[in-house]
C-alpha cells in the first residue's frame, strides 16, 4: 500500500483524489492539503484523515511515500523541493516553474536525493494519441517525414489567469511541444513561430496572444506544426496527424455520442467535447497508474522533470520567434 498526499485540491487536485479513492488499488490518500475550505470538504467527502491547510503536515509526514503537487503553479516548484528533500516521490502538474532557472535548480535537487519524479503530460497517456505512437513505433508509417498537431480550446480563461499564465506557448501549446518530442523521438533543433489576438483584443493588450502557430525542425530532419488558439464555437478540438513513407495516421476528435442523424439536409453527427476535463478523463487515470506502478516495480518514470525542461524551452524559444519574427535555433537562446 502507497500510502499518499496531495497538495492543492482545485480542479485537477480533484480529479486526482477521486480516481486515487475509486480507480486504484495499492494507494491509499492518508492526507489533503489545501488552503481554501471548499477543498477541504471535498476531500472530506472522500474520508481522508488528515486534511490541513500546511503543506508541510503532508511532505513532512513520515508515513507518507508519495505527493501529488496540484497546487497553484508558482508553488510547484518550492512544494517539489521540499518533497525531495523529505525523500517522497513526486507527480507534479505541469509546468514545474514559469521560470526556467527555478525549473533547472528544483530538478537538480530532486536529482541530488534520488527520488522518483514525474511531470504530468497527461496527453501522452490518451488512448488515441498512445496509439498513434504504437505506429510509429512498429515501423507501419515507415520513416517519418511530418507532424501536424491543432489544438484548440472553446473559450480562454479569465483575464487574471492568462496575466500570470507564462503566455499561450508555455501555458497551453506546452502540451504540443511534448507531444512532438514524444511522437517523432528526437530534439528540436530550429523554432519559428507567430501569433495573433484577433479573437480577443483584451488578451492582445496584456502583451499575449489567442493564436499561434509554430514550426518546429528536429534535429533528425522531421518537421512539426503545430496550432493552437483559445477560441472555437464548436467545442474542443485536438488533432493530430503523422505523415511518413509507408503511410499516415491521423486521430479526429471524439464526439460526446457516435448518434448520427440523418435527413434532407445531409448527415448530421454530435458535437465536440466541451473541453479537455471531458476529452482527457481518462488520460488522467492512466497517468497515475502509469507513476505508481513505476513505483511499485521499481521501473523508470515515463515522464521526467527533463521532459518538462525541454518542452519548456521550446516555449521560450517559440515567444522570442514571435516577438523577434525571426527563426530561433535552441542553442541560440
Amino acid at each position: 500500500m502507497i500510502k499518499t498526499g496531495i497538495i492543492g485540491i482545485g480542479r485537477m487536485g480533484r480529479i486526482h483524489l477521486e480516481n486515487l479513492c475509486t480507480q486504484l488499488s495499492g494507494v491509499e490518500v492518508l492526507a489533503v492539503m489545501n488552503p481554501g475550505k471548499e477543498g477541504q470538504q471535498f476531500a472530506e467527502k472522500w474520508g481522508v484523515p488528515i486534511i490541513t491547510d500546511d503543506a508541510d503536515l503532508v511532505i513532512k509526514n513520515p508515513d507518507i511515500d508519495a505527493v501529488i503537487i496540484s497546487s497553484s503553479t508558482p508553488f510547484h516548484a518550492d512544494y517539489a523541493i521540499a518533497a525531495a528533500k523529505e525523500g517522497k516521490a513526486i507527480f507534479c502538474e505541469k509546468p514545474l516553474d514559469l521560470h526556467l532557472e527555478k525549473v533547472k535548480e528544483a530538478l537538480d535537487i530532486i536529482e541530488q536525493h534520488k527520488v522518483p519524479f514525474m511531470l504530468a503530460f497527461n496527453q501522452r497517456f490518451d488512448p488515441h494519441f498512445n496509439e498513434v505512437k504504437e505506429f510509429i513505433n512498429s515501423g507501419k508509417l515507415g520513416d517519418l517525414n511530418a507532424v501536424h498537431i491543432i489544438s484548440r480550446d472553446p473559450a480562454p480563461p479569465p483575464l487574471h489567469y492568462l496575466q500570470s499564465s507564462g503566455g499561450l506557448f508555455l501555458d497551453m501549446t506546452i502540451h504540443d511541444f511534448d507531444m512532438a518530442r514524444h511522437l517523432i523521438g528526437s530534439e528540436v533543433m530550429e523554432v519559428f513561430a507567430k501569433g495573433s489576438s484577433r479573437n480577443y483584443p483584451e488578451i492582445g493588450r496584456i502583451g499575449d496572444i489567442d493564436t499561434g502557430y509554430v514550426w518546429l525542425t528536429f534535429e533528425n530532419g522531421v518537421t512539426a506544426m503545430i496550432e493552437n488558439c483559445r477560441a472555437t464555437n464548436y467545442g474542443y478540438d485536438q488533432r493530430l496527424e503523422v505523415f511518413g513513407t509507408k503511410g499516415m495516421i491521423k486521430t479526429e476528435n471524439p464526439l460526446k455520442t457516435t448518434n448520427q442523424y440523418l435527413d434532407a439536409q445531409g448527415v448530421h453527427l454530435s458535437r465536440n467535447q466541451d473541453f479537455f476535463m471531458d476529452r482527457y478523463t481518462s488520460s488522467y487515470l492512466l497517468e497515475l497508474k502509469a507513476f505508481f506502478n513505476a513505483l511499485v516495480h521499481h521501473m523508470p518514470i515515463p515522464v521526467t522533470g527533463m521532459d518538462g525542461l525541454k518542452a519548456m524551452e521550446i516555449a521560450i524559444a517559440a515567444e522570442k520567434s514571435r516577438l523577434e519574427n525571426r527563426p530561433v535555433r535552441l542553442s541560440s537562446q
